[in-house]
């Protein structure tokens, strides 16, 4: 039942904007996503700026609201175009393709998600399983901060990121504020809902591939070869979700077909349908991370050379307006979402990496579409290098190769060389080449399915003069032994290696262990709304909110700032009696407890010394211990909650975890 919410969440308002601005057929499927993340992205801002909370039925009418709208534009435009061009015959009109190629695509779509969902599940143990990355309780405190406060905007949520009331701090936090209108329902808890969520985002991939290749003309048996290969790639999805984990960026990346299949209908213009699709979509991207409007402006450039080097076709007469409309509307819906960023670009920018591979290694892992592997993926690798060149030889979605010089250089660049300019071209994307490196498995599996493809006609002509089968029924049999090779050359789809990778970060500890949550639990159990527990930020207990609604006094593992209550308490808490600032700093922030976790972030993580430093004694009274934390209860601290505060008693079942 949870995993249908989560699916029904990210589908859903999308289907129903998509269907109503007249999108159809995979274009919609794929986009539906898309449109969901672009109509919480625009209504954070509006809702939160009307004093409407931020609530699932506020939601939902908000998007049957902005359905009617476009609908009505639609529907407008339409009837007006009639009237000025009654010759014109439907827009939409294309030839059919007949349901057997319908069902060869959707099988390939199909395999994909198969071999995304076998291997997330098996490399994260599980979807109640902690994520043990470095960003991870920063994005569940996110999405808890919000279905709690019922406001999305992201200056509000200052207080999670250790700057309470800091009004222009800035995080783009749509993938959070979608995430949190599900949070709690169906007996989702917070992992679940996490994991659930980058579920569907994997799931997303293979239909967007299957619309965007759809949309560009590929033959059908080339999409379903791109489509069922696009979860093999380890640099994405899956590097992206072990390390960091950086979801919002994934589902970003994820999205970036959908947005390039509706783009297709601007060189045959649907009245307003593309313009809209885009401008939503393009808002949608920005709300998800704002470096995927630097990733999805190259793709629209690269489009434009295209299509003035005649490689793709257009009617500039008839396609001019919507061209205007969608440069206007994606100004108008995306700027008021990226101009706020402008808060942290420097600290953005300023980012730094150290390379990690030669200039010959890095050019390596480019070819073989490897970015940061030891092994290449030569099984999908190999056969996506020969796609490339067969895409530029039959002159098909030649943006893409482009695409695949532009990123997959670029990834060379920054992995193998430390130079100024390259640190300015990277700046929007941290200058980390791992999440450089997850742009350039798209083109890889696009050159995929031209390959498969390829191969499977070669095959059809060379068999057909001794097998009496339809040319069609060869090459779909060609192109099942070539996937049928490829799949057991690679073990299923590289589901092995991919999920050795999510393993790294998905195990019981070492940040949090379950004993720590159970630590949080008895937390839970034994504070008031309100009321905070001191802890270490180099532990697990980042988590602490997020997975059990305890509000920690340190929110990450990047600690406040010195000058911070916060940061005072995190130096001298050890110290109470000889500082009477501890003691006033502590009952300001409404804290009686203090947690010592044993799981740390990292080995070298800065640890906060007042607390890693505190033994049980006159000031500090041991009231819960398992394996993995001590709780302490802080003497003379008991007056600073509500009267009805739960508070522990003296036998053993209180000062024990056991």
């Amino acid at each position: 039942m949870n995993v249908l919410v989560v699916l029904l969440a990210f589908w859903l308002p999308g289907l129903v904007f998509g269907a109503a601005i007249r999108l159809r057929g995979w274009t919609l499927a794929a986009a539906a996503p898309l449109m969901t993340f672009g109509v919480v992205a625009i209504g954070v801002p509006v809702l939160g700026d009307l004093g409407i909370r931020w609530s699932l039925l506020n939601v939902a009418i908000w998007t049957l609201v902005l359905a009617a709208v476009g609908f009505g534009l639609s529907f407008a435009v339409r009837q007006l175009n009639t009237r000025r061009h009654p010759e014109r015959t439907d827009e939409e009109s294309e030839p059919r393709l007949p349901v057997r190629d319908h069902l060869v695509m959707g099988l390939g779509v199909l395999a994909g998600m198969a071999v995304g969902t076998v291997t997330f599940l098996r490399g994260t143990n599980g979807i109640s399983s902690v994520q043990q990355g470095w960003d991870a309780p920063f994005h569940g405190n996110l999405v808890r901060w919000i279905a709690e406060h019922g406001d999305a905007r992201p200056s509000t949520v200052g207080t999670i990121a250790n700057l309470p009331n800091q009004t222009d701090y800035f995080y783009p936090d749509t993938y959070h504020a979608l995430l949190a209108l599900v949070f709690g329902k169906a007996g989702l808890t917070m992992m679940p809902t996490l994991n659930l969520a980058v579920l569907a985002v994997i799931l997303t991939v293979p239909l967007g591939v299957a619309a965007m290749c759809r949309a560009w003309k590929m033959p059908p048996l080339g999409v379903a070869a791109a489509a069922a290969v696009t979860t093999w790639f380890t640099s994405f999805p899956y590097d992206s979700l072990w390390r960091g984990p950086l979801w919002p960026y994934v589902a970003g990346v994820a999205m970036l077909p959908a947005v390039l299949a509706v783009t297709k209908h601007l060189l045959r213009p649907r009245g307003v349908t593309a313009p809209i699709a885009i401008g939503v979509g393009v808002a949608g991207l920005a709300g998800l991370h704002t470096s995927l409007i630097f990733v999805i402006a190259v793709y629209f450039i690269l489009i434009l050379v295209a299509v003035l080097v005649r490689w793709e076709k257009i009617d500039w007469r008839r396609s001019a307006p919507s061209l205007i409309a969608t440069v206007v509307l994606a100004a108008v819906l995306g700027l008021p979402l990226v101009l706020p960023s402008l808060y942290n670009a420097g600290g953005v920018t300023s980012a730094t990496w150290a390379s990690e591979a030669t200039v010959s290694g890095a050019l390596g892992e480019t070819i073989t579409f490897s970015p940061m592997a030891a092994f290449p993926q030569w099984w999908i690798g190999i056969p996506a290098i020969i796609g490339v060149f067969l895409l530029i030889r039959h002159r098909r979605m030649m943006w893409v190769v482009g695409a695949y010089i532009v990123f997959g250089g670029l990834f060379a660049a920054t992995v193998s060389l430390e130079t100024p300019l390259i640190d300015t071209i990277t700046g929007p994307f941290y200058n980390d080449h791992w999440r450089i490196a997850a742009l350039v498995p798209l083109a890889g599996a696009v050159a995929f399915g031209e390959f498969a493809h390829t191969a499977s006609a070669w095959f059809a002509r060379k068999v057909g003069t001794r097998v009496p089968l339809a040319p069609a029924a060869l090459s779909l049999i060609g192109v099942v032994l070539l996937g049928l090779v490829v799949g057991g050359l690679s073990r299923g789809g590289y589901i092995g290696r991919n999920t050795a990778r999510l393993e790294i970060n998905y195990g019981d500890g070492p940040t949090v262990s379950k004993a720590e949550e159970a630590a949080y639990a008895w937390l839970a159990a034994h504070t008031v709304p309100g009321e905070r527990v001191m802890n270490n930020k180099a532990d697990g207990s980042a988590w602490m909110y997020a997975l059990s609604g305890v509000m920690p006094v340190e929110w990450n593992f990047y600690g406040a700032a010195a000058d911070t209550e916060a940061g005072y308490l995190s130096v001298w808490l050890d110290d109470i009696e000889q500082f009477p600032q501890v003691r006033k700093d502590l009952t300001d922030l409404h804290v009686r407890y203090v947690i010592v976790g044993k799981g740390m972030a990292t080995p070298t993580a800065e640890q906060s010394v007042g607390v890693a430093d505190i033994a049980p004694g006159p000031d500090f009274r041991e009231v819960f211990r398992n394996d993995g934390a001590t709780i302490y209860q802080i003497e003379g601290q008991a007056g600073v909650v509500a009267s009805g505060a739960t508070t522990p008693g003296s036998g053993s079942d209180d000062a024990h975890g056991q």
